[in-house]
């Protein structure tokens, strides 16, 4: 029989030899956890960084979409009226060649009528970028579209509208860009007293 005293230290070195092994697999499983740790860092790190390249890149993008942009914009203001001028030079080129002509009263008549088909080639070029003309003449005076110049006595034309047209109102599209310079007519003096005097008698 063994003694008392050998199976406590045999127990004594089972438990240290036990206590040995748990600590070593607590530093194998800490080393585990530590270099799965890691390589999570390590993982978002490089998808932070990733994230961080593809917002780089977009802002810059964007800076050059914002820079086309305001290159189009200023062109735009800068030549958008590009197509009319071209249209105008044409007239212009007839009125050119119209100032070459010499007038004599043998063909002043064809002059004048020269000038009228260049006035209406003008019209219509201005028509075709939806800029059109109108003669307001006997119609309602409308201060949206009329600039009243002076009134005069009427008997043939109802008060509040226009008798004369100096400058023809002019639209683009539906907008009025340049109002009518008109004069309105009144009704005559003493045409009140004309109709009281009717009436005494």
């Amino acid at each position: 029989m063994s003694s008392p005293k050998k199976t406590k230290s045999s127990k004594s070195e089972n438990k240290k030899e036990s206590k040995g092994e748990d600590l070593e697999q607590k530093i194998a499983e800490d080393k585990r956890v530590e270099s799965i740790s890691k390589e999570k860092v390590s993982s978002v790190e490089d998808e932070l960084a990733q994230w961080k390249n593809n917002y780089l890149y977009l802002k810059a993008e964007f800076e050059n979409y914002k820079k086309q942009m305001n290159k189009e914009r200023t062109d735009l203001v800068k030549y958008g009226s590009e197509r009319l001028i071209l249209a105008l030079l044409d007239v212009l080129d007839i009125l050119d060649r119209s100032l070459d002509i010499k007038v004599t009263a043998e063909n002043v008549k064809d002059f004048v009528t020269g000038v009228r088909l260049t006035s209406e080639e003008l019209t219509n070029t201005l028509g075709r970028f939806g800029v059109n003309g109108t003669d307001p003449r006997g119609q309602v005076f409308d201060p949206t579209s009329h600039e009243a110049l002076s009134s005069e006595e009427s008997s043939t034309v109802p008060p509040g509208h226009i008798t004369q047209v100096f400058k023809k109102a002019y639209k683009l599209h539906d907008r009025v860009i340049r109002p009518a310079q008109v004069v309105v007519a009144c009704e005559p003096n003493g045409s009140n007293n004309g109709n009281s005097n009717n009436e005494t008698h």
